[in-house]
Protein backbone atom coordinates (compact mmCIF):
# COMPACT_ATOMS: atom_id res chain seq x y z
CA UNK A 1 0.00 0.00 0.00
CA UNK A 2 2.90 2.45 0.75
CA UNK A 3 4.46 1.96 -2.77
CA UNK A 4 1.42 2.51 -4.52
CA UNK A 5 -0.07 5.20 -2.50
CA UNK A 6 2.87 7.52 -3.16
CA UNK A 7 2.59 6.80 -6.87
CA UNK A 8 -1.19 8.06 -6.83
CA UNK A 9 -0.35 10.89 -4.56
CA UNK A 10 2.62 12.30 -6.72
CA UNK A 11 0.39 11.40 -9.75
CA UNK A 12 -3.32 13.31 -8.53
CA UNK A 13 -1.16 16.62 -7.84
CA UNK A 14 0.70 16.74 -11.02
CA UNK A 15 -3.19 16.49 -12.67
CA UNK A 16 -4.57 19.00 -9.47
CA UNK A 17 -1.81 21.21 -10.46
CA UNK A 18 -3.81 22.41 -13.87
CA UNK A 19 -7.10 22.02 -12.74
CA UNK A 20 -7.48 25.89 -11.86
CA UNK A 21 -5.61 27.24 -14.95
CA UNK A 22 -6.56 24.90 -18.14
CA UNK A 23 -9.69 26.57 -18.88
CA UNK A 24 -7.85 30.19 -18.35
CA UNK A 25 -5.61 28.84 -21.08
CA UNK A 26 -8.35 27.81 -23.16
CA UNK A 27 -9.65 31.33 -22.75
CA UNK A 28 -6.47 33.10 -23.89
CA UNK A 29 -7.58 31.57 -27.23
CA UNK A 30 -10.94 32.74 -27.54
CA UNK A 31 -12.88 36.40 -27.78
CA UNK A 32 -15.89 35.69 -25.09
CA UNK A 33 -16.89 33.58 -22.07
CA UNK A 34 -19.69 31.65 -24.70
CA UNK A 35 -16.19 30.98 -26.72
CA UNK A 36 -14.47 29.82 -23.88
CA UNK A 37 -16.93 27.69 -22.65
CA UNK A 38 -17.20 25.99 -25.80
CA UNK A 39 -13.64 25.33 -26.62
CA UNK A 40 -13.14 23.94 -23.48
CA UNK A 41 -15.80 21.68 -23.36
CA UNK A 42 -14.28 20.46 -26.72
CA UNK A 43 -10.78 20.21 -24.86
CA UNK A 44 -12.24 17.87 -22.06
CA UNK A 45 -14.47 15.75 -24.71
CA UNK A 46 -11.24 15.25 -26.68
CA UNK A 47 -9.38 13.44 -23.62
CA UNK A 48 -12.99 11.68 -21.97
CA UNK A 49 -13.68 10.11 -26.11
CA UNK A 50 -9.86 8.70 -26.18
CA UNK A 51 -9.76 7.37 -22.60
CA UNK A 52 -13.04 5.41 -22.84
CA UNK A 53 -11.43 3.49 -25.87
CA UNK A 54 -8.28 3.36 -24.08
CA UNK A 55 -9.26 2.88 -20.67
CA UNK A 56 -10.57 -0.74 -20.95
CA UNK A 57 -7.00 -2.10 -23.36
CA UNK A 58 -5.36 -0.58 -20.76
CA UNK A 59 -6.86 -2.55 -18.26
CA UNK A 60 -7.27 -5.66 -20.19
CA UNK A 61 -3.20 -5.20 -20.57
CA UNK A 62 -2.51 -4.78 -16.73
CA UNK A 63 -3.79 -8.04 -16.19
CA UNK A 64 -1.77 -9.63 -19.04
CA UNK A 65 1.38 -7.76 -18.58
CA UNK A 66 1.02 -7.13 -14.67
CA UNK A 67 0.44 -3.35 -13.59
CA UNK A 68 3.74 -1.83 -13.33
CA UNK A 69 4.59 -1.49 -17.02
CA UNK A 70 0.78 0.25 -17.65
CA UNK A 71 1.34 2.68 -14.95
CA UNK A 72 4.39 3.65 -16.84
CA UNK A 73 2.63 4.37 -19.67
CA UNK A 74 0.00 6.02 -18.24
CA UNK A 75 3.04 8.33 -16.91
CA UNK A 76 4.32 9.07 -19.97
CA UNK A 77 1.35 10.36 -21.29
CA UNK A 78 0.93 12.46 -18.61
CA UNK A 79 4.41 13.91 -19.21
CA UNK A 80 3.59 14.35 -22.15
CA UNK A 81 0.22 16.43 -22.42
CA UNK A 82 1.19 18.51 -19.54
CA UNK A 83 4.67 19.69 -21.58
CA UNK A 84 2.90 19.98 -24.74
CA UNK A 85 0.06 21.95 -23.22
CA UNK A 86 2.25 24.47 -21.60
CA UNK A 87 3.94 24.84 -25.09
CA UNK A 88 0.57 24.92 -27.16
CA UNK A 89 0.13 27.90 -29.32
CA UNK A 90 -3.27 27.21 -30.96
CA UNK A 91 -6.64 25.10 -30.06
CA UNK A 92 -5.90 22.38 -31.92
CA UNK A 93 -2.94 21.88 -30.27
CA UNK A 94 -4.59 21.45 -27.46
CA UNK A 95 -7.04 18.91 -28.45
CA UNK A 96 -4.93 16.68 -30.22
CA UNK A 97 -2.53 16.78 -26.80
CA UNK A 98 -5.72 15.44 -24.85
CA UNK A 99 -6.48 13.33 -27.14
CA UNK A 100 -3.19 11.50 -26.97
CA UNK A 101 -2.75 11.43 -23.25
CA UNK A 102 -6.54 10.69 -23.08
CA UNK A 103 -6.00 7.04 -25.00
CA UNK A 104 -2.87 6.49 -23.19
CA UNK A 105 -3.67 7.12 -19.31
CA UNK A 106 -5.73 4.73 -17.25
CA UNK A 107 -3.87 5.28 -13.67
CA UNK A 108 -6.76 5.38 -11.69
CA UNK A 109 -8.23 1.89 -12.49
CA UNK A 110 -4.79 0.23 -13.06
CA UNK A 111 -4.18 1.47 -9.17
CA UNK A 112 -7.05 0.29 -8.18
CA UNK A 113 -6.42 -3.03 -9.38
CA UNK A 114 -3.21 -2.84 -7.84
CA UNK A 115 -5.13 -2.50 -4.59
CA UNK A 116 -7.24 -5.54 -5.19
CA UNK A 117 -4.53 -7.08 -5.69
CA UNK A 118 -2.73 -6.86 -2.81
CA UNK A 119 -5.71 -6.74 -0.70
CA UNK A 120 -8.24 -9.76 0.73
CA UNK A 121 -12.03 -8.78 -0.12
CA UNK A 122 -12.94 -7.74 3.11
CA UNK A 123 -10.20 -5.53 3.15
CA UNK A 124 -10.81 -3.59 -0.21
CA UNK A 125 -13.72 -1.20 1.26
CA UNK A 126 -10.72 -0.17 3.80
CA UNK A 127 -8.07 0.02 1.43
CA UNK A 128 -9.94 1.58 -1.24
CA UNK A 129 -11.21 4.59 1.64
CA UNK A 130 -6.97 4.76 1.48
CA UNK A 131 -6.70 5.17 -2.18
CA UNK A 132 -9.26 7.29 -1.98
CA UNK A 133 -7.48 9.47 0.84
CA UNK A 134 -4.62 9.74 -1.22
CA UNK A 135 -6.91 11.04 -4.17
CA UNK A 136 -7.58 13.33 -2.27
CA UNK A 137 -4.72 14.67 -0.39
CA UNK A 138 -3.40 15.24 -4.52
CA UNK A 139 -6.28 17.79 -4.50
CA UNK A 140 -5.22 19.15 -1.44
CA UNK A 141 -1.84 20.14 -2.71
CA UNK A 142 -1.98 20.16 -6.45
CA UNK A 143 -5.24 22.67 -7.04
CA UNK A 144 -3.66 25.00 -4.59
CA UNK A 145 -0.23 25.01 -6.12
CA UNK A 146 -1.88 25.15 -9.24
CA UNK A 147 -3.77 28.56 -8.50
CA UNK A 148 -0.72 30.00 -7.25
CA UNK A 149 1.29 29.33 -9.91
CA UNK A 150 -1.11 30.09 -12.32
CA UNK A 151 -1.48 33.67 -10.52
CA UNK A 152 2.54 34.09 -12.05
CA UNK A 153 1.69 32.63 -15.36
CA UNK A 154 -1.18 30.10 -16.79
CA UNK A 155 1.67 28.07 -18.49
CA UNK A 156 4.01 27.58 -15.32
CA UNK A 157 1.59 24.86 -13.68
CA UNK A 158 2.10 22.57 -16.55
CA UNK A 159 5.77 22.65 -16.57
CA UNK A 160 6.00 21.90 -12.70
CA UNK A 161 3.26 18.81 -13.30
CA UNK A 162 5.13 17.58 -16.08
CA UNK A 163 8.20 17.37 -13.80
CA UNK A 164 6.29 15.95 -11.66
CA UNK A 165 4.74 13.05 -14.03
CA UNK A 166 8.69 12.57 -15.11
CA UNK A 167 9.70 12.05 -11.21
CA UNK A 168 6.80 9.46 -10.93
CA UNK A 169 8.19 7.39 -14.21
CA UNK A 170 11.45 7.30 -12.67
CA UNK A 171 9.62 6.28 -9.08
CA UNK A 172 7.97 3.21 -10.95
CA UNK A 173 11.37 2.07 -12.78
CA UNK A 174 13.04 1.91 -10.07
CA UNK A 175 11.15 1.69 -6.37
CA UNK A 176 7.25 0.40 -7.56
CA UNK A 177 7.16 -2.96 -6.98
CA UNK A 178 5.09 -5.32 -9.29
CA UNK A 179 1.57 -6.29 -7.53
CA UNK A 180 0.14 -9.30 -9.87
CA UNK A 181 2.35 -12.48 -10.22
CA UNK A 182 2.39 -14.28 -12.97
CA UNK A 183 0.69 -17.27 -12.14
CA UNK A 184 -2.48 -15.02 -12.29
CA UNK A 185 -1.97 -13.15 -15.71
CA UNK A 186 -3.69 -13.88 -18.69
CA UNK A 187 -3.88 -12.88 -22.33
CA UNK A 188 -5.94 -10.11 -23.43
CA UNK A 189 -9.25 -10.74 -24.97
CA UNK A 190 -10.08 -8.31 -27.43
CA UNK A 191 -13.38 -9.30 -27.58
CA UNK A 192 -14.07 -8.17 -24.44
CA UNK A 193 -11.25 -5.39 -24.43
CA UNK A 194 -13.57 -3.10 -26.71
CA UNK A 195 -15.13 -0.85 -24.40
CA UNK A 196 -19.03 -1.42 -25.70
CA UNK A 197 -18.15 -5.32 -24.69
CA UNK A 198 -16.39 -4.78 -21.59
CA UNK A 199 -19.92 -1.96 -20.33
CA UNK A 200 -21.83 -5.09 -21.97
CA UNK A 201 -19.60 -7.62 -19.46
CA UNK A 202 -19.94 -5.48 -16.52
CA UNK A 203 -23.49 -5.37 -16.39
CA UNK A 204 -23.43 -8.94 -16.47
CA UNK A 205 -21.60 -9.68 -13.39
CA UNK A 206 -23.47 -11.41 -10.98
CA UNK A 207 -24.39 -8.77 -8.03
CA UNK A 208 -23.36 -5.58 -10.47
CA UNK A 209 -26.50 -5.45 -13.10
CA UNK A 210 -28.13 -1.75 -12.44
CA UNK A 211 -25.37 -0.48 -10.22
CA UNK A 212 -23.84 0.37 -13.99
CA UNK A 213 -26.13 2.71 -14.58
CA UNK A 214 -26.10 3.74 -10.91
CA UNK A 215 -22.04 4.86 -11.20
CA UNK A 216 -22.84 5.99 -14.48
CA UNK A 217 -25.46 8.47 -14.11
CA UNK A 218 -23.30 9.81 -10.47
CA UNK A 219 -20.21 9.47 -12.59
CA UNK A 220 -21.94 12.11 -15.35
CA UNK A 221 -23.01 14.20 -12.50
CA UNK A 222 -19.26 14.25 -11.36
CA UNK A 223 -17.56 15.24 -14.57
CA UNK A 224 -20.09 17.72 -14.92
CA UNK A 225 -18.87 19.41 -11.93
CA UNK A 226 -15.15 18.61 -13.07
CA UNK A 227 -15.72 20.35 -16.53
CA UNK A 228 -17.67 23.66 -15.18
CA UNK A 229 -16.37 24.46 -11.67
CA UNK A 230 -13.95 26.39 -12.80
CA UNK A 231 -15.39 28.18 -15.26
CA UNK A 232 -18.80 28.27 -13.11
CA UNK A 233 -17.10 30.67 -10.35
CA UNK A 234 -15.18 32.62 -12.80
CA UNK A 235 -19.24 33.34 -14.74
CA UNK A 236 -20.88 33.72 -11.16
CA UNK A 237 -18.55 34.93 -8.48
CA UNK A 238 -15.60 35.90 -10.96
CA UNK A 239 -13.15 33.94 -9.29
CA UNK A 240 -9.54 33.42 -10.94
CA UNK A 241 -7.05 31.07 -10.75
CA UNK A 242 -6.25 31.54 -7.24
CA UNK A 243 -9.72 31.94 -5.51
CA UNK A 244 -10.74 28.49 -8.03
CA UNK A 245 -6.73 26.62 -6.79
CA UNK A 246 -8.00 27.35 -2.72
CA UNK A 247 -11.68 25.59 -3.42
CA UNK A 248 -10.43 22.85 -4.65
CA UNK A 249 -7.79 22.74 -1.90
CA UNK A 250 -11.06 22.52 0.35
CA UNK A 251 -12.38 19.67 -1.44
CA UNK A 252 -9.18 17.83 -1.65
CA UNK A 253 -9.23 18.01 2.46
CA UNK A 254 -12.10 16.85 2.84
CA UNK A 255 -11.88 14.13 0.67
CA UNK A 256 -8.98 13.29 3.07
CA UNK A 257 -10.60 13.44 5.95
CA UNK A 258 -13.68 11.52 4.44
CA UNK A 259 -11.99 8.85 2.61
CA UNK A 260 -8.89 7.97 5.03
CA UNK A 261 -10.73 7.66 8.20
CA UNK A 262 -14.74 8.91 8.34
CA UNK A 263 -15.49 6.53 5.45
CA UNK A 264 -13.89 3.60 7.85
CA UNK A 265 -16.26 4.86 10.71
CA UNK A 266 -19.01 4.65 8.67
CA UNK A 267 -18.29 0.87 7.42
CA UNK A 268 -18.43 -0.27 10.80
CA UNK A 269 -21.90 0.60 11.34
CA UNK A 270 -23.13 0.42 8.01
CA UNK A 271 -22.53 -1.55 4.81
CA UNK A 272 -21.64 0.28 1.60
CA UNK A 273 -25.04 -0.28 -0.06
CA UNK A 274 -26.66 2.12 2.36
CA UNK A 275 -23.53 4.57 2.43
CA UNK A 276 -24.23 4.73 -1.64
CA UNK A 277 -27.93 5.42 -1.01
CA UNK A 278 -26.77 8.37 2.03
CA UNK A 279 -24.21 9.49 -0.19
CA UNK A 280 -26.28 9.80 -3.59
CA UNK A 281 -29.03 11.80 -1.55
CA UNK A 282 -26.35 13.86 -0.21
CA UNK A 283 -24.75 14.62 -3.25
CA UNK A 284 -28.45 16.02 -4.92
CA UNK A 285 -28.80 18.23 -2.21
CA UNK A 286 -25.34 19.59 -2.65
CA UNK A 287 -25.20 19.95 -6.52
CA UNK A 288 -28.99 22.17 -6.30
CA UNK A 289 -27.08 24.17 -3.26
CA UNK A 290 -23.99 25.15 -5.71
CA UNK A 291 -26.38 26.01 -8.32
CA UNK A 292 -28.52 28.40 -5.88
CA UNK A 293 -25.67 29.97 -3.72
CA UNK A 294 -25.27 33.81 -4.48
CA UNK A 295 -22.00 34.37 -2.49
CA UNK A 296 -18.40 32.69 -3.17
CA UNK A 297 -18.43 31.59 0.80
CA UNK A 298 -21.91 29.34 -0.03
CA UNK A 299 -19.32 27.34 -2.16
CA UNK A 300 -16.81 26.21 0.55
CA UNK A 301 -19.99 25.72 3.05
CA UNK A 302 -21.72 23.07 1.09
CA UNK A 303 -18.38 21.14 0.09
CA UNK A 304 -18.43 20.76 3.64
CA UNK A 305 -21.84 19.33 4.12
CA UNK A 306 -21.60 16.85 1.49
CA UNK A 307 -19.20 14.45 3.72
CA UNK A 308 -21.66 11.27 2.70
CA UNK A 309 -21.64 12.17 -1.19
CA UNK A 310 -17.49 11.31 -1.30
CA UNK A 311 -17.93 8.41 -0.16
CA UNK A 312 -20.64 7.07 -2.88
CA UNK A 313 -17.67 6.51 -5.54
CA UNK A 314 -15.62 4.06 -3.13
CA UNK A 315 -18.92 2.41 -1.99
CA UNK A 316 -19.54 1.60 -5.43
CA UNK A 317 -16.33 0.52 -6.95
CA UNK A 318 -16.09 -2.03 -3.63
CA UNK A 319 -19.16 -3.49 -4.02
CA UNK A 320 -17.87 -3.89 -7.87
CA UNK A 321 -14.56 -5.30 -7.60
CA UNK A 322 -15.85 -7.74 -4.62
CA UNK A 323 -18.11 -9.52 -7.42
CA UNK A 324 -15.67 -10.21 -9.16
CA UNK A 325 -12.89 -12.79 -9.14
CA UNK A 326 -8.97 -12.06 -8.44
CA UNK A 327 -8.14 -12.54 -12.54
CA UNK A 328 -10.41 -10.17 -13.60
CA UNK A 329 -9.46 -7.08 -11.40
CA UNK A 330 -7.85 -5.14 -14.56
CA UNK A 331 -9.97 -5.87 -16.91
CA UNK A 332 -13.24 -4.87 -14.84
CA UNK A 333 -12.25 -2.21 -13.00
CA UNK A 334 -10.96 -0.96 -16.42
CA UNK A 335 -14.12 -1.28 -17.43
CA UNK A 336 -15.41 1.30 -14.58
CA UNK A 337 -12.80 3.22 -16.18
CA UNK A 338 -13.88 3.19 -19.42
CA UNK A 339 -17.85 3.75 -18.28
CA UNK A 340 -16.27 6.68 -16.52
CA UNK A 341 -14.74 8.00 -19.81
CA UNK A 342 -18.01 7.52 -21.44
CA UNK A 343 -18.96 9.87 -18.66
CA UNK A 344 -16.45 12.07 -19.48
CA UNK A 345 -17.28 12.27 -23.20
CA UNK A 346 -20.97 13.58 -22.55
CA UNK A 347 -20.10 15.73 -19.44
CA UNK A 348 -18.28 18.99 -20.97
CA UNK A 349 -20.70 18.24 -24.37
CA UNK A 350 -23.70 19.15 -21.71
CA UNK A 351 -22.03 21.12 -18.90
CA UNK A 352 -20.45 23.72 -21.64
CA UNK A 353 -23.86 23.85 -23.68
CA UNK A 354 -25.75 25.15 -20.12
CA UNK A 355 -22.71 27.63 -19.55
CA UNK A 356 -23.00 28.57 -23.07
CA UNK A 357 -27.12 29.24 -22.54
CA UNK A 358 -26.26 31.12 -19.13
CA UNK A 359 -23.19 32.90 -20.05
CA UNK A 360 -24.34 36.43 -21.00
CA UNK A 361 -26.18 36.64 -16.83
CA UNK A 362 -24.59 39.17 -14.37
CA UNK A 363 -22.49 37.50 -11.63
CA UNK A 364 -24.99 36.18 -8.90
CA UNK A 365 -27.76 35.28 -11.46
CA UNK A 366 -29.46 31.55 -10.21
CA UNK A 367 -29.71 30.80 -13.72
CA UNK A 368 -25.73 30.49 -14.64
CA UNK A 369 -25.94 27.07 -11.66
CA UNK A 370 -28.15 25.22 -14.60
CA UNK A 371 -25.15 22.62 -14.92
CA UNK A 372 -25.78 22.02 -10.99
CA UNK A 373 -29.28 21.51 -11.03
CA UNK A 374 -28.82 18.78 -13.62
CA UNK A 375 -26.20 17.24 -11.59
CA UNK A 376 -28.95 17.17 -8.74
CA UNK A 377 -31.35 15.64 -11.11
CA UNK A 378 -28.98 12.93 -11.85
CA UNK A 379 -28.09 11.99 -8.61
CA UNK A 380 -31.91 11.69 -7.95
CA UNK A 381 -32.23 9.27 -11.19
CA UNK A 382 -29.59 7.55 -9.50
CA UNK A 383 -30.98 7.33 -6.15
CA UNK A 384 -33.73 5.56 -7.29
CA UNK A 385 -31.75 2.93 -9.69
CA UNK A 386 -29.46 2.59 -6.30
CA UNK A 387 -32.54 1.60 -4.23
CA UNK A 388 -34.24 -0.65 -6.23
CA UNK A 389 -30.99 -2.99 -7.15
CA UNK A 390 -29.83 -3.01 -3.21
CA UNK A 391 -33.69 -4.30 -2.87
CA UNK A 392 -32.72 -7.28 -5.04
CA UNK A 393 -29.38 -7.89 -3.87
CA UNK A 394 -29.57 -7.12 -0.02
CA UNK A 395 -26.26 -7.57 1.92
CA UNK A 396 -23.76 -8.37 -1.04
CA UNK A 397 -21.01 -6.91 0.73
CA UNK A 398 -20.92 -6.69 4.72
CA UNK A 399 -19.16 -3.69 6.66
CA UNK A 400 -15.31 -3.67 6.18
CA UNK A 401 -13.05 -5.55 8.12
CA UNK A 402 -11.98 -3.28 11.13
CA UNK A 403 -7.83 -4.33 11.66
CA UNK A 404 -5.21 -2.12 11.01
CA UNK A 405 -4.33 -2.27 7.08
CA UNK A 406 -0.50 -4.26 6.15
CA UNK A 407 1.61 -3.30 3.70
Amino acid sequence: MPFIMLTVLIDMVSIGLIIPVLAPLVGTFTGSQTDQAFWYGIVSLAFGLANFFGSPILGAASDHFGRRPVLLIGFTGLALSFFVTGLATALWMLIAVRLVSGALQANAAVAQAYVADISSPSERAKRFGMLGATFGMGFVLGPVMGGLLGHISLHLPFFVAGGLAILNSLYGIFVLPESLPKERRHPIDWRKANPVASLKRLGEVQGVGMLVAVIGLSSLAQFILHTTWVLYTTFKFGWGPKENGWSLFTIGVMAVLVQGGLIRVALKRMAPQRIAVIGLVSSAVCYLLWGLATQGWMMYAIIVLDIFGMMVSTSLQTLVSTAVDEHSQGRTLGSVASLNSLTAVAAPVIGSFLLQMTAHFPHGDWRIGAPFYLCALLQVAATVLAFRHFRRHPSVVMPASTEAPSS
